[in-house]
């Protein structure tokens, strides 16, 4: 079993897809995902005469053979499954933290995240790179000044190893996640000056147990620990591509 506070091994690929404004593949762990950004013009109509202009909005899928069993397209089926939607507002609402929707115009930023590989933890690791791909689309619209927060995501949980003995585990694999009593997930942020790391979702349960404060309080610190390693990835990267 991996040492409590590690992560699995990360990497950013920039420029996985040719036309879009912004785009990388990022692996964490054997989990894979596509991620790009467009800048589109208009925003939808929830957005129009409210004090913001612009808009981020976020698309998330797995491809059928990115699982264990093979999975239907949700096309086939002819609608979205709830963990999908669930999944897209969670991406949606945290991306908006990175952006100042007012400089963008009456324009909208399209992102899309597509897990090639999942093994476990693939909202976590889609957020992260959706991130980058979202940095570098404004980069090349000349927007650098609209981004104002990294944000970055990741998974925890407690593993019972039998006779009252538990382990505490950040950024769970699938076989991982099966194992666990407790399982959250941590969406954080920081200012681009890389300020304080703060909270932006924050979601627990017990998987056949209640736990205490104390255990969740710890999960809570090792997550917000974790996700400042990720934002220090995502800020070398994105150094790099200047």
């Amino acid at each position: 079993m991996r040492v409590p506070h590690a992560l699995r091994p990360l990497s950013l690929e920039l420029g996985s897809q040719l036309h879009a404004d912004g785009s990388c593949t990022i692996k964490q762990g054997n989990t894979h995902v596509l991620c790009a950004a467009n800048l589109m013009p208009g925003v939808p109509e929830e957005a129009k005469g409210g004090a913001v202009t612009g808009w981020v909005t976020a698309e998330f899928g797995i491809l059928p053979s990115a699982t264990h069993r093979r999975t239907d397209r949700e096309a086939f089926a002819g609608r979205q499954q709830a963990r999908t939607v669930e999944v897209q507002r969670l991406l949606t609402h945290s991306l908006r933290q990175a952006v100042d929707l007012s400089l963008l115009g009456q324009r909208t930023l399209q992102i899309d995240c597509d897990v090639i590989n999942a093994d476990g933890g693939s909202r976590a690791t889609a957020l992260n790179g959706a991130w980058v791909a979202l940095a570098l689309a404004l980069r090349k619209h000349g927007l650098e000044a609209a981004l104002r927060r990294q944000v970055a995501a990741l998974s925890m949980g407690v593993v019972e190893h039998g006779h009252g003995r538990k382990g505490m585990l950040v950024d769970l694999d699938y076989a991982e996640e099966q194992a666990v009593t407790i399982h959250c997930t941590l969406v954080a942020s920081r200012d681009m000056e890389g300020g304080e790391v703060e909270i932006v979702d924050f979601s627990a349960a017990g998987d056949g147990r209640p736990f205490p404060r104390s255990e969740c309080a710890t999960l809570l610190e090792m997550g917000l620990r974790g996700c400042e390693k990720l934002m220090e990835i995502q800020a070398q990267r994105w150094e790099f591509f200047q």
